[in-house]
């Protein structure tokens, strides 16, 4: 059983593996069991989604809550979200979890669930005040991922579950990611490879009109904007700060987030300029190691290649869906090599392009 004393650094972290492949095999039915066991327990279990790794917990139970906080060194002002499984229509545990469900939601649930969209909806009173940071509405989605689901089904509750890193660092997009933060102070890992979308979940208040999106993801705008109606991006003119003042509206609003260790500046301009634009940005960097997100189509550039910096070969700046998948990888593989400059093109807002684009100004922020 989960050692639930102390400050999460006395636990053994257990490595489940599942194969996505074979979702069925005795292997892979073992490490679901154990660690649905563990939840019910009280314990912590980080868990593959289609997004990022998520450290998850009992969301019914304010004690396993609070253990989510005190292993990634969270503040209480920061809400999480809540992981659910089942149908889509008339789901028991959305309903048990929420007091109502607007039109425009079950359009968006019908569409998008199971998926990378975290719907913001007036929390029952089963909701712990830890879970929203004592707001009225509640971040709930359902994982478009085998294991995920099948872990909240065998566990029977549902799971609250932010990104299974330290606070304000980069998301895990691997098992390996998540051990790099959180080895010995969570329960289990289920390590099933590797994530899909790389970037987390969109964020939307469906209770507005016109509809908020708090956080840009691999749902886009426009695609929300054509099942649901009117809808638009948070904007708030306070600068980014590490520890707001008050409660959160979302997730990772307003804060800065998403950060590698080394310093990350973000370079901007048409994609014929990019590669001079990288090459002077560097040249203000002389006597740090200089990391560099480098897409295919600017690799060949002589520019760049008479850089002495160390490349992540980032995806195609035409496929900005790869950029996502391979976004937090790279920061954390410069990282790893020991730079202490990390440059990124900055991708434009079309499309998932904008998830990006918060993630890496949030990264960014000095």
């Amino acid at each position: 059983m989960p050692n639930l004393t102390g400050d999460n650094r006395d636990v053994k972290t257990l490595r489940l593996p599942v194969d996505p492949a074979h979702p069925d095999s005795p292997e892979a039915r073992r490490s679901i069991a154990r660690a649905a066991e563990i939840l019910r327990a009280g314990g912590l279990v980080a868990l593959p989604t289609e997004t990022v790794y998520g450290l998850g917990a009992n969301a019914l139970n304010p004690a396993a809550v609070a253990r989510i906080f005190a292993a990634k060194s969270r503040p209480a002002w920061d809400p999480v979200i809540i992981h659910i499984a089942g149908p889509t229509a008339n789901n028991p545990m959305l309903r048990d979890l929420v007091a109502v469900v607007p039109e425009a939601a079950q359009k968006l649930i019908d569409a998008f669930w199971p998926g990378p969209l975290t719907l913001l909806l007036p929390r029952s009173a089963r909701v712990p005040d830890a879970v929203t940071a004592g707001r009225p509405l509640a971040g709930l989605r359902m994982p478009a991922h085998l294991v995920a689901l099948r872990l909240i089904l065998e566990a029977g509750v549902p799971i609250a579950a932010p990104s299974a890193n330290r606070f304000g660092h980069t998301s895990p997009t691997t098992a390996e990611h998540v051990l790099d933060d959180l080895d010995g102070r969570i329960d289990a890992i289920l390590d099933a490879g590797p994530t899909r979308h790389g970037v987390e979940s969109t964020v939307l208040d469906p209770m507005q009109s016109p509809m908020v999106v708090y956080r840009p993801g691999a749902v886009t705008l426009e695609q929300i904007r054509a099942v649901a109606g009117p809808a638009e991006l948070f904007k708030s003119d306070k600068p980014l700060a590490a520890q707001p003042p008050e409660a959160l509206p979302s997730p990772g609003v307003g804060i800065r987030h998403y950060a590698p260790k080394a310093r990350l500046f973000l370079v901007e301009g048409p994609a014929t300029d990019l590669p001079r634009l990288l090459a002077e940005a560097a040249g203000r960097h002389t006597g740090e190691r200089v990391g560099l997100l480098l897409p295919a189509e600017f690799a060949a550039a002589p520019e760049l290649t008479a850089l002495r910096a160390d490349v992540f070969p980032w995806g195609r700046w035409s496929a900005p869906s790869e950029l996502a998948r391979h976004l937090y990888a790279g920061l954390r593989a410069l990282d790893a090599q020991g730079c202490t400059v990390i440059l990124c093109p900055l991708p434009p807002a079309e499309g998932i392009g904008a998830a990006l684009r918060d993630r890496l100004r949030k990264a960014a922020a000095h």
